[in-house]
């Protein structure tokens, strides 16, 4: 069973910004070698514009984890609220639940069907909360889809570039300027690997708990409509046939006790007979005993014999 009373979505940003602050740190202790890498003797502009490119991709993509996770951490607040008042069988199971949330408008969805006697197809709903919830972390895969190929993009470029020098290097018998050209290609196209590189392996990583985040509360949904939801508002022939059968069941079990009770009055009248034929007989026996005191006081005091 999925534990709907863990905030998985704030671990995850908690480890999000936890990394990054490494990154960063390591980044500003090799400032000098970043500076020389990416910005020194740059020939063109064409390292600046492709590294700026790749960076912010990854910026914009990352916004997008971060602000999925933030609402994904407000579902999972709901859902355990949701969870907990149900199980505790509150009249309103939406008491401090935000409306907007998954949980509560798949309450009210349910509601509205079970109110018609509509056939609930729980298929279907999860179906469509997935396609929903998969639109919403689009650019988030759109942009780890891409990242590593802006990469290989600004190869292919700064490739270009060196070629170019390469060309007028060939042409010219003093082409020492082309030759800086070449050099100057070949660190771009280095440098731009290295950044899509880099930017791609702390993406795809939180990419990937963005995914499992999705998935871990989509399936305390379901999970939750399954075993609390649906016996509410379900009306369709299978749940009457659970209904019919839990009341068979309970008819069954009644049955059994009235059966253990009717056993113990049985043996409780069994004991009451044998508690009053006892008793008769202590009567019986104390009444032959005051007859006998009886004759007794009358020989001593010589009274005259009772007449019947």
């Amino acid at each position: 069973m999925i534990d709907v009373k863990t905030n998985f979505s704030s671990r995850m940003l908690f480890r999000l910004v936890l990394l990054g602050l490494i990154v960063l740190a390591i980044l500003l202790a090799n400032l000098k070698f970043v500076n020389e890498l990416y910005l020194d003797r740059q020939l063109t502009s064409a390292g600046l514009i492709i590294n700026g490119s790749i960076i912010a991709i990854f910026l914009l993509g990352l916004a997008k984890i971060i602000a999925t996770l933030l609402r994904y951490m407000g579902e999972e607040t709901a859902l355990a609220r949701m969870f907990r008042h149900l199980e505790k069988g509150h009249d309103n199971p939406l008491k401090g639940v935000s409306g907007r949330s998954i949980i509560a408008q798949r309450y009210n969805t349910l509601a509205s069907l079970g109110e018609q006697h509509a056939k609930i197809n729980h298929s279907a709903l999860a179906a469509t909360l997935l396609a929903s919830e998969n639109t919403r972390t689009s650019f988030a895969r759109y942009v780890n889809n891409i990242l590593i190929l802006t990469g290989v993009f600004g190869t292919i470029v700064s490739l270009s570039i060196a070629l170019v020098g390469a060309s007028d290097l060939l042409e010219s018998a003093t082409g020492g300027g082309n030759m800086g050209l070449v050099i100057h290609g070949m660190s771009t196209a280095l440098s731009t690997t290295i950044t899509a590189i880099l930017c791609y392996l702390f993406y795809g990583y939180f990419n990937l708990k963005l995914s499992d985040t999705q998935s871990r509360l989509l399936g305390g949904v379901e999970e939750v409509t399954s075993i609390y939801l649906l016996p509410r508002f379900s009306h369709d022939s299978d749940s009457m046939l659970h209904e019919v059968a839990g009341l068979i069941h309970g008819l069954r079990q009644a049955a059994s006790g009235m059966k253990h009770i009717q056993q113990d009055f049985a043996e409780a009248g069994s004991r009451l007979h044998a508690s009053i034929e006892e008793l008769s007989a202590q009567v019986g026996a104390t009444t032959a005993d005051v007859d006998t005191i009886k004759q007794i006081l009358r020989d001593g005091f010589r009274l005259p014999a009772q007449v019947d």
